[in-house]
Parts: C-alpha cells; sequence; structure tokens
C-alpha cells in the first residue's frame, strides 16, 4: 500500500557543516520522508553508531554526503509503509538493515526494500541495530575476503567492539581457533564468552609476545584488524605462511617493510562493505539469519544513548577506554 503524501514531522539528527560532534544537532521538525518505489518506511526503534559515521562527520572521510544530512545506517524497528512494488515486507513486519537511503539517526527512516532483512523473534530491537554493519563486515572480511576455512586460527584485534565480537562469534561457529584482543579486563571478558578461545591485553607491553607463544611457529592465518594504523606492523609478524590481514578499521597512516609480506608471501587486504555485490550482500544475510536461528548469532550491546545524546556517543566511540559491545541510539 503507497502512503497518503503526508506532512508528518519527527526527530531526526541533521549535520549541517563538517566539524566535531557538536554540530550533529537534533531537530524536531523535519518532515518524514516517503518511500518511493522499491523502498520501505522504517519506524525506528534502535540505530546503530559506527565509528566511520565520525569520520564522516568530521569531513575527513573518502565519502562526503550531501549537506545538510542526517547520519546512521544501521536501523532496527518495524515497517511503517511501503512504496510500491514492494511485496517482500508489510507494515507492522519487525525488520534491521544495513543501510539507509535518509539517514538513521531519526524516529523514521527509508531504505531500498532490498537491504532490508527480517529482524527474528529471537533478537530485540537493540540487537537487530547491531546486527547490520558489524555482522555484515566480520562475515565479508572472515569468508568473501579473507577464505577462512575452519582449523584455521584468527586473530581479531580489537574484539571487544561490534565487528570485533560479531568476527569471533561467527569464526567460532565456523570451526576456526579465535584469538581476539581487547583493552580492558572487561572487555577480555566478553569476547571469551563469544566465541574466542583466548584473549590477550592490547596495553600490555608484551602481548605480541604472548600471541606468539600461543600460536607457536606456524602463526596466524587471518588477522581482523580494526586499528590498522597502529597495529599492521605488528601483524605483520604474527602471520602464517600465506597468512592474510584484512584492514577493517584504520585511523591513519603507519609505515611497514614490505619485505615482511614477502617472507611468508602473505597478503594484506582491505575491507569495504559498501562495495559488496547483491549477491555477497545476500550471502552474508542468508548466513547470519541461519546463526540467528541455530542460536550461536547473539549481537552484545554495549553502549546505549537517547537521540539527544547523540554527540556524547560520537565521542564516547573514538575516546572512550574500551569497547564492550555494540554502541546504539535508542529512540
Amino acid at each position: 500500500v503507497a502512503m497518503a503524501a503526508t506532512s508528518r514531522v519527527m526527530r531526526a539528527v541533521r549535520v549541517f557543516e563538517f566539524g566535531g560532534p557538536e554540530v550533529l544537532k537534533l531537530q524536531s521538525d523535519v518532515l518524514v520522508p516517503t518511500p518511493k518505489e522499491n523502498q520501505v518506511l522504517i519506524k525506528v526503534h534502535a540505530c546503530g553508531v559506527n565509528p566511520v559515521e565520525t569520520y564522516i562527520r568530521s569531513g575527513t572521510y573518502a565519502r562526503k554526503p550531501a549537506l545538510p544530512y542526517t547520519p546512521g545506517s544501521d536501523v532496527s524497528g518495524v515497517i511503517e509503509g511501503v512504496g510500491e512494488h514492494v511485496t517482500a515486507f508489510k507494515k507492522g513486519d519487525r525488520v534491521f538493515t544495513l543501510e539507509t537511503v535518509s539517514g538513521g539517526y531519526a524516529e523514521y527512516a527509508v531504505a531500498a526494500a532490498n537491504r532490508v532483512f527480517p529482524l527474528p523473534d529471537k533478537l530485540d530491537f537493540r540487537q537487530g541495530a547491531a546486527l547490520g554493519v558489524p555482522y555484515f563486515t566480520a562475515y565479508r572480511a572472515l569468508f568473501q575476503k579473507g577464505c577462512a576455512k575452519a582449523g584455521e586460527t584468527v586473530l581479531v584485534h580489537g574484539a571487544s567492539g561490534g565487528v570485533g565480537l560479531a568476527a569471533c562469534q561467527i569464526a567460532r561457529a565456523c570451526g576456526l581457533k579465535v584469538l581476539g584482543t581487547a583493552g580492558t579486563e572487561e572487555g577480555m571478558n566478553v569476547i571469551l564468552r563469544n566465541g574466542a578461545h583466548q584473549a590477550f591485553n592490547h596495553r600490555d607491553p608484551n602481548y605480541i609476545e604472548r600471541i606468539k607463544e600461543c600460536t607457536g611457529p606456524r602463526g596466524v592465518d587471518i588477522i581482523i584488524e580494526m586499528l590498522s594504523n597502529v597495529n599492521l606492523d605488528a601483524d605483520l609478524q604474527l602471520l602464517a605462511h600465506a597468512g592474510r590481514v584484512m584492514v577493517v578499521g584504520c585511523r591513519g597512516r603507519i609505515e611497514i617493510n614490505p619485505r615482511d609480506t614477502m617472507s611468508k608471501e602473505s597478503s594484506i587486504t582491505g575491507v569495504g562493505l559498501f562495495l559488496a555485490t547483491e549477491e555477497e550482500r545476500h550471502e552474508c544475510a542468508m548466513a547470519l539469519l541461519d546463526g540467528i536461528e541455530a542460536g550461536w548469532l547473539k549481537p552484545i550491546v554495549g553502549s546505549e544513548y537517547p537521540l539527544e545524546k547523540v554527540a556524547k556517543a560520537h565521542e564516547d566511540i573514538i575516546c572512550s577506554s574500551g569497547a564492550r559491545g555494540k554502541m546504539v541510539l535508542l529512540l
């Protein structure tokens, strides 16, 4: 049923200029968007906060949206209306998406119907908001780009955040030996409860040696790297023959010695979820929905913020001392 053109208004976060967290403005008179053909309108219950959203907001990221814009892509909620030709969803369906057209930090968001997936009853909306970018990125890094196989060893560097915990759960369920790093005792415990066989504190000056002791002379087959500008050089020392580093996150430059890749024929691969094809996205979604059904995929929600505290959320995701799950905005 196409929605009648209404001029309802909603609360939404708007960015009118690039800059620090203070440029995030909560407004209460934003028009509710109307879904066009092959789009749906979602009443947002929760929206995930991802580090990339802070880079985009600051204006330093490769992709710059046209101003003004509403940030946010990982949304969970209920279908409020559908555009023409949408048959997969109807009003009242529980859904999640990893990509909105209109922006997720808002009471309503429009998304392309083929980027929206049913949210199983086993998960609440907070968990639904933690599914999209983290789990799709982790699955893509491990399998679509990293060619992970059961029996291999994976090191998840920065394992207590959204993508990290997703990688731990998925890798463990798929038969890999999982090592993870975190920056706090609490973070290490969260990792161990979510699939890691062993956890290491990356604030410990000797933690690289500890990982080497754990893996022995063989090394690590795959590293899922959230902070490559800090860790990439050390990562290359940890790899097994034909090992691969999957670059998921980066906050600057780093110097490495390419010889380290030659001695083991190792590789460094960038992972960009926005480059996934329709088929790859569908493959991710099916694998994740299977995992939810089987019970091993359980998103861990960390800090929660109301929409009013969005600037604080942006500050905390970059500056906090250690993650413990996915950061979400609750509406």
